[in-house]
C-alpha cells in the first residue's frame, strides 16, 4: 500500500471511528459502569468485532452476506435483538454511584465484557456493507492483498483503540461524580434508549439495491 493511500485511509479511519454508533455507546457505558480502567476492556472486545469483519470481507464471505437476502437478514436481526437486550439490561442496571461499588460489584469477568463488545461489532451486517464499499478504495489489486488488509486491520483498529478509549474515558470521569440516585437511573435509562435506538437504526438498515 502506497504512504499517499494509507494517509488517506487514516483520515477516513478517524471519520469511522468518532462516528456515533452501537460501539460509541457501549464505550460510554462500560465507562458509567466500570470506570475507565476496566471499561476499556470493551474497546479491546469492539476492535475484535472490527477485525472479525475486516476478516469476512477479505476472505469473500461479506460479499456473500451482502448478496443473500435470508444471511444479512437473520445476521442483521440477531444483531438488533442483541442490541436491544443490551439496552434492557442498561435500563434495569442499579443506580448506584461507581465510586462506591465494591470490587466484586465492579468486576465482571473479562470475558463477558470482550465478547459483548466482540457481538456488537461482529453481528453488525451494516459495517460489513460498509467495509464493503470503503476498503476496496483503498486496495492495489496488482499487490498481494493480504498485506494490505494487515494494514487497513491496524489502522482501524489503532483509531477504534484511541477514540472509544476517548469515549470510555469520558463517561468514567463525567459519570463517576454523579452520587444522586435519580441522576444514576436516568443517565442508565438514557444509555438504555441510545442501544435500543442503535438497534432500531439497524432494524431500518437496508442494503443499496
Amino acid at each position: 500500500m502506497e504512504l499517499s493511500t494509507w494517509l488517506a485511509f487514516f483520515a477516513a479511519s478517524w471519520a469511522i471511528s468518532i462516528s456515533p454508533g452501537a460501539g460509541a455507546v457501549a464505550a460510554m457505558s462500560a465507562g458509567l459502569n466500570h470506570g475507565f480502567q476496566r471499561g476499556y476492556i470493551t474497546t479491546l472486545g469492539l476492535v475484535l468485532g472490527i477485525w472479525t469483519q475486516i476478516v469476512v470481507v477479505g476472505v469473500g464471505l461479506g460479499a456473500v452476506v451482502a448478496a443473500s437476502g435470508t444471511a444479512f437478514l437473520v445476521i442483521k436481526w440477531a444483531g438488533v435483538a442483541y442490541l436491544v437486550w443490551l439496552g434492557i439490561q442498561q435500563w434495569r442496571a442499579p443506580a448506584v454511584p461507581l465510586a462506591t461499588l465494591t470490587e466484586a460489584e465492579v468486576q465482571v469477568p473479562v470475558r463477558t465484557m470482550m465478547v459483548r463488545a466482540w457481538v456488537i461489532n461482529a453481528l453488525n451486517p451494516k459495517g460489513t456493507v460498509f467495509l464493503l464499499a470503503v476498503v476496496p478504495q483503498f486496495l492495489n489489486l496488482a499487490q498481494p492483498l493480504a498485506p494490505q488488509y494487515l494494514i487497513i486491520a491496524a489502522t482501524l483498529g489503532f483509531t477504534d483503540l484511541v477514540v472509544m478509549g476517548g469515549y470510555t474515558a469520558l463517561a468514567a470521569k463525567v459519570l463517576r461524580a454523579l452520587k444522586s440516585e435519580s441522576h444514576l437511573k436516568a443517565m442508565n435509562r438514557v444509555f438504555g434508549a441510545l442501544f435500543v435506538a442503535a438497534g432500531t437504526l439497524l432494524a431500518l438498515f437496508k442494503r443499496a439495491a
